[in-house]
């Protein structure tokens, strides 16, 4: 009970420190408000820089999960075999 309490509190508390403040709130775009701390984007460069990240970590992740479920690999003289087929 004591853990469970002690991880609450802990939660709570990380949870309050990424509101944004006050004068923060007051200088981020519209978009921004509420979510955080420091001076906003300086300009529109900003925003396509992160977009552009965003775009290249959707697009790994889901290349990746892809990858992961159905690979592919159907020869049978992959590198994969020499270490399954290994006794």
């Amino acid at each position: 009970m004591k853990r469970k309490i002690t991880s609450l509190l802990l939660l709570l508390l990380l949870h309050m420190a990424a509101i944004a403040c006050a004068v923060c709130e007051r200088n981020q775009p519209r978009v921004l408000k509420g979510i955080t701390h420091g001076a906003g984007p300086n300009s529109r460069w900003d925003y396509l820089i992160v977009w552009t990240a965003v775009v290249i970590v959707l697009a790994t992740l889901f290349l990746s999960i892809k990858w992961l479920i159905r690979p592919g690999e159907q020869s049978g003289n992959h590198i994969k075999r020499s270490i399954l087929n290994n006794p």
